[in-house]
């Protein structure tokens, strides 16, 4: 099955700049880790943007849902920063795609030592290619659906609502 990966940025893209001593963006990290990965099947990669995701607007929003509504591949993974997710998963679900669409993050970004980034990339490429038609948030080895799914900040993990 073919795939697509799309980065937005948030913290899964950022790196330190040690000149500056603040976390930033440069080139997406992404096809170092698919390369690494050895994913199998057709994988495509593009950049949306790269952005941290409290400065996401609606119009990036719309601009992620153009991105998968115009990918060819019926499965696409969506890297975004992990505070304003499912709002993102949102737009997207409502939509109603014919796609099954999975998004991720990070918490610690991938270049730093202790990242959950591959661990939540390997996931989600694993749900996209498994799960029903849909939009899916998928942290931390569990998959969510968009309308049953809030990031708990208190515990830094992504859970159903209620």
């Amino acid at each position: 099955m073919d795939l697509r990966i799309v980065a937005t940025g948030g913290t899964f893209d950022k790196r330190y700049d040690p000149l500056t001593g603040v976390l930033g963006f440069g080139d997406t990290h992404l096809h170092e880790l698919v390369a690494r990965a050895r994913i199998a099947g057709r994988v495509q990669l593009e950049v949306a943007m790269m952005i941290d995701s409290l400065d996401m607007a609606d119009e990036h929003r719309q601009r992620v849902l153009a991105v998968c509504r115009a990918a060819p591949e019926p499965a696409l993974v969506v890297v975004h920063g992990t505070d304003t997710m499912v709002e993102t998963a949102r737009v997207l679900g409502e939509a109603a795609l014919a796609k099954t669409i999975v998004l991720t993050g990070a918490m610690i970004p991938y270049a730093l030592d202790g990242s959950d980034a591959s661990f939540n990339l390997g996931a989600a490429v694993a749900f996209a290619r498994t799960l029903a038609p849909g939009v899916w948030v998928a942290m931390n080895g569990r998959a969510h659906a968009w309308s049953n799914v809030h990031k708990n900040r208190e515990r830094g993990i992504f859970e159903p609502l209620g």
